[in-house]
């Protein structure tokens, strides 16, 4: 009986006015990429996500929007709570995953393996969400594209040593690849596919 309640609890109050204050903030995050954005807490989603996960993922996703999790987080409430609130279904395979989640301190997966969308319909890819102990902790890395001026700096702990050189090759396939969003307990930062990132040398 616990683990239904805790499913059936922590979603929106008024389902149509909090998706629509994360909705807003979601989209500032895309344009301004490397903004930290800060959520009024509206979602409080079962362990191990951060209320920022659960608010993005109840603002964006229904039952066409497949999601992958990682295997930590699959053998929790956590599916039942996103199908229960959001209506979205689960999926092992990341190439029909429209959303995927990676628990903070577990592997990243090889981006390319996710969906990638095509030349003609490239929003027909994964956004990967990526919970992190924090977001402004870590090396200083250095962000350039579109809806920057001209750099902005971000400080993200616990993203893998190699993520720069994946986040390359996914810029390389533009206008294919994935979205990512970085999230930390009621803050998150968006990166867009466009957005080059280079750490900042000491």
């Amino acid at each position: 009986m616990a683990i239904k309640a805790e499913a059936l609890t922590g979603g929106f109050t008024n389902v149509v006015l909090d998706s629509q204050k994360i909705f807003k903030k979601l989209m500032d995050g895309m344009s301004r990429p490397g903004t930290v954005q800060t959520i009024d807490p509206l979602a409080n989603p079962p362990a191990p996500l951060a209320p920022s996960t659960g608010a993005v993922l109840l603002a964006l996703c229904d039952h066409d929007t497949p999601i992958w999790l990682s295997n930590a987080i699959r053998k929790t409430v956590v599916p039942s709570w996103i199908g229960f609130h959001t209506g979205a279904p689960t999926t092992e395979e990341k190439q029909d995953a429209r959303f995927a989640i990676v628990e903070a301190g577990s592997s990243l997966p090889a981006l390319g393996a996710f969906a990638q969308g095509s030349q003609e319909y490239p929003d027909r890819s994964t956004t990967i969400i990526i919970e992190l102990p924090d977001i402004d902790n870590g090396p200083e890395l250095a962000l350039s594209g579109p809806g920057i001026r001209d750099k902005n700096l971000i400080r993200p702990s616990g993203l893998p040593e190699m993520f720069i050189t994946l986040w390359a090759e996914n810029n390389g396939i533009f206008p294919r690849g994935v979205d990512i969003i970085l999230t930390s307990a009621d803050h998150f930062i968006c990166l867009p596919r466009t957005t080059r990132i280079e750490p900042v040398e000491m």
